[in-house]
């Protein structure tokens, strides 16, 4: 959550930080500001609303600099305006301060504060994080970097922070804890950022600083590393795979629908060089050193949140079914706040897009505490998650630029499908010849989504015209369709804003059904070979209360195809791996619902993509 940017170097550095917003402004946009260091004049421009506003309330302003911070802002403390917008300045304006995170002890900060004199504009943690600052560095007389280091001693919570100071110019420092931060090494010039998106197309050379570690970037030196209790660091340089047209468009109206149709590919690169049907063999690089232990483990645990959740009980599904070792699923956010039973016996799978999700990264601190193996499902290479675990592997996915999440959760079920496959081979819990099968269906999925989204386009823009305006639905599914059914509703949920549930199909007459009559849609996925007859009777249940049925069926079905009012076909596939088809058409109808509904589908109210604070 929140997006920084920070320029130092020969360039001018307004159109760097406004390009890197806009890259990063998936990350939030309830405000936007920059804070601009030229001639000893440290100028700061702030707008509510979307970087767009900042750039137009800037069109009169000389923004001439060749040192800036910018920050595009999701609200915590403060509703967003222009006031609580970043940079914030320190009372005597020589300090200029964005961060992303919180601090939890600022109220006694401020307390303190205000009784040596300071005023408040706003009513942002991160204000109160400057002024404290400040006051250490007029105190002592110190130079920026060692009062943010006295500073972060003492502060409480989670912080990627960037600071300017008028009267050091030519430098920058920033830190993090529990919150990423990305430094750029360029040629005599540095980029900050909270990922990479920013940094791409001006070099390929960064490094991703560690909790409680700050760095100072001066022109015409060397990146300083130091720890905030003061130790010198080695900086450690890595080279970006990454290229700057995964961050466009691409000639699709937005990024949600951009990353839907990229998923044939996405899925591939997940399987590249781990799957070989032909020669019968699956291997997963970051399972190598840890298999005996992971196949031998009392059970799995796998914390996660949002979507990832979604994939995580697919992924107990698959693990249990195919390779026979107790899973349980936990919200990473409960397994963090509560005493869980973890030991060395128990292997914890932390699955996360970004690798920074905020209650996800407590939880595997928590199970490393426990003795744990803890093994990592992320996208981002070199986030936080990748660094902390013990093993893991990324799903390959490319930048996730769209709020809701698409590719990255079929890439993750696809991980997972891996994963339960390597592990019941290992432990001989499924037959070869059906070890075998799978390998062929598993290798022949992205052939069958682009088989999905070239056939189910018109006819799902013609439903979503159906159901557009209307308030609620609800999703049923069965088995492996289940966790669909969960996703398919929270994708309604985030981008239209309908309220929509997912629901077990046979948990309706527990409950839901009573909410079912002609003005509730009914999404069914209904392609179970295990459970047909049951989903049928669901079926009949719904339209016997005037329900309109929508059902996502196997080609060729015969029965559900003529009980529904609509129908979305989907080829068959072995059951297992229904969920990579079933859930695609559920992406569009969210989709093309919420564009119809005139939704901002790439950065939907209240939402930001990756939760990095509480």
């Amino acid at each position: 959550m929140c997006g920084i940017v920070g320029y130092i170097g020969s360039r001018e550095a307004w159109p760097i930080i406004i390009k890197g917003l806009q890259r990063l402004e998936y990350r939030g946009y309830d405000s936007a500001g920059a804070a601009l260091l030229h001639n000893g004049d440290l100028k700061v421009i702030k707008k509510k609303g979307k970087v767009a506003d900042l750039t137009a309330a800037a069109a009169s302003w000389d923004v001439t600099a060749q040192q800036g911070i910018g920050h595009t802002r999701w609200a915590t403390h403060g509703p967003p305006d222009d006031i609580n917008a970043h940079p914030h300045t320190s009372g005597n304006k020589r300090l200029a301060l964005v961060h992303n995170g919180i601090i939890e002890n600022y109220a006694l900060l401020k307390k303190a504060l205000q009784k040596e004199g300071h005023v408040f504009e706003g009513q942002t943690d991160t204000e109160v994080l400057v002024h404290f600052i400040e006051e250490l560095q007029v105190r002592e007389n110190l130079p920026i970097e060692e009062a943010v280091r006295i500073a972060l001693t003492r502060v409480t919570g989670a912080y990627a922070i960037v600071v300017m100071d008028r009267n050091d110019p030519g430098k920058i420092v920033a830190a993090r804890k529990a919150s990423p931060l990305v430094v750029g090494i360029g040629e005599d010039e540095f980029f900050l950022a909270s990922d990479a998106t920013p940094i791409v197309e001006h070099t390929k050379r960064v490094i991703y600083l560690n909790d409680e570690e700050i760095a100072i970037v001066r022109l015409g030196h060397e990146i300083e590393i130091r720890t905030i209790d003061n130790r010198m660091q080695t900086p450690f340089i890595q080279e970006l795979d990454l290229e700057i047209e995964q961050l466009e468009k691409g000639g699709y109206e937005h990024f949600m629908l951009k990353e839907i149709f990229e998923q044939p590919e996405t899925i591939a690169d997940a399987m590249r060089g781990r799957l070989e049907p032909g020669e019968g063999w699956v291997r997963l690089g970051g399972l190598d050193d840890y298999l005996a232990r992971i196949t031998q483990a009392k059970r799995i645990i796998i914390a996660a949140c949002g979507t990832s959740w979604h994939s995580a009980l697919l992924g107990e599904y698959l693990i249990e079914e195919l390779a026979r070792i107790p899973v349980e699923v936990e919200y990473a956010s409960e397994l963090r706040y509560r005493n869980p039973i973890l030991g060395e016996d128990d292997v914890v799978i932390a699955i996360s897009q970004s690798g920074e999700t905020a209650d996800t990264l407590a939880a595997v601190e928590l199970a490393r505490e426990k003795g744990a193996l803890v093994y990592g499902i992320v996208n981002v290479v070199g986030s936080s998650i990748a660094r902390l675990t013990h093993c893991g592997s990324y799903i390959h996915a490319g930048p996730e630029i769209g709020v809701a999440s698409t590719k990255a959760f079929t890439g993750q079920v696809t991980l997972l499908s891996l994963m339960a496959l390597v592990l019941a081979h290992k432990r001989g819990t499924i037959s070869e010849s059906y070890f075998r099968r799978l390998l062929i269906e598993l290798a022949e999925i992205p052939q069958k989504v682009s088989q999905v989204l070239e056939s189910v386009q018109a006819k799902i823009e013609y439903i979503a015209g159906e159901i557009k305006d209307r308030s609620n639905a609800i999703y049923l599914g069965r088995g492996y369709n289940f966790p669909v059914a969960l996703e398919g509703a929270l994708k309604l949920k985030e981008i239209s804003y309908i309220h929509a549930e997912g629901y077990p199909a046979a948990e309706m007459k527990h409950g839901p059904i009573a909410l079912i009559d002609e003005h509730m849609p009914v999404i069914v996925i209904a392609t179970n070979k295990s459970a047909y007859d049951k989903i049928v009777s669901n079926v009949q249940e719904v339209i016997a209360r005037k329900g309109m049925v929508i059902a996502v069926v196997e080609e060729g079905d015969q029965i559900i195809s003529k009980m529904a009012d609509y129908v979305i076909e989907i080829p068959a596939t072995e059951e297992p791996f229904t969920p990579l088809l079933s859930v695609v058409p559920l992406q569009l109808l969210s989709y093309h619902i919420a564009v119809m509904r005139g939704c901002d589908v790439d950065q939907p109210r209240n939402l930001a993509k990756s939760v990095t604070v509480e």
